[in-house]
Order: C-alpha cells, then sequence, then structure tokens
C-alpha cells in the first residue's frame, strides 16, 4: 500500500510560481510512474502532468505546456510540480497519484492506483 502526501499549495497572484511536492511511502517508489491530476470547483477531475519511473519521460496537459514542470527524486520518494506564470483558472485542488508498472508515463485517472488527499491551490487575479 502506497501513501501519498501532497503539499506547497496556498494562495498566489496571477503569473506567480509554486512548488508542489508529493511525498511517498509505503511501496518501492521508483517502481512507480507519477502524475499529478487537479479538480476545480463544479468540474471534472483533469490530468496535469505525468512522469515514468526513472524521470526520463514526462507528458504534460496542454494547459500546462511551457508554464509546469513535472520531475522526481527517487532518494527522497518525493515527486515535485513546479507550476510558473499562474493564472486563475489554475485554480484547484491537485492530487498526486502513483501507478504501478512505471515503464511509462500515464495521463488516464483510471490507471493510477494510489492518490493523496489533496492540496488546494489559488491564484487570484
Amino acid at each position: 500500500q502506497v501513501q501519498l502526501v501532497e503539499s506547497g499549495g496556498g494562495l498566489v497572484q496571477a503569473g506567480g510560481s509554486l512548488r508542489l511536492s508529493c511525498a511517498a511511502s509505503g511501496g518501492i517508489f521508483s517502481s512507480y510512474a507519477m502524475g499529478w491530476f487537479r479538480q476545480a470547483p463544479g468540474k471534472e477531475r483533469e490530468f496535469v502532468a505525468a512522469i515514468n519511473r526513472s524521470g526520463g519521460s514526462t507528458n504534460y496537459a496542454d494547459s500546462g505546456k511551457g508554464r509546469f514542470t513535472i520531475s522526481r527524486d527517487n532518494t527522497k520518494n518525493t515527486v515535485y510540480l513546479q507550476m510558473n506564470s499562474l493564472k486563475p483558472e489554475d485554480t484547484a485542488v491537485y492530487y498526486c497519484a502513483a501507478a504501478p508498472f512505471g515503464g511509462s508515463w500515464y495521463n488516464k485517472g483510471h490507471q493510477y492506483s494510489y492518490w493523496g488527499q489533496g492540496t488546494q491551490v489559488t491564484v487570484s487575479s
């Protein structure tokens, strides 16, 4: 069983930056692909970014390309999401997730087996 704990959310002005962290425990972190998703009020959960188990392959939703960077440190069992040039429409609860068979990245929620509790990101205009 893998436990995931997100941190780093908060309130930021438009144009600002935040770095989210997701600390994993209870499993072999380096074997899992990791992903970030978000859910805004009244909207469905959507994919943000994903990374394979080695960190050598990543994928981004169009909304975050050029602004967001996903990375991981397998020595620290942590995955990160660096978010720059934030916009009010980035406001959401951000969740990290872990998928077994981590040789590739995944951009669908059902491909992930474990989820964190989420961290709120609010971008003011």
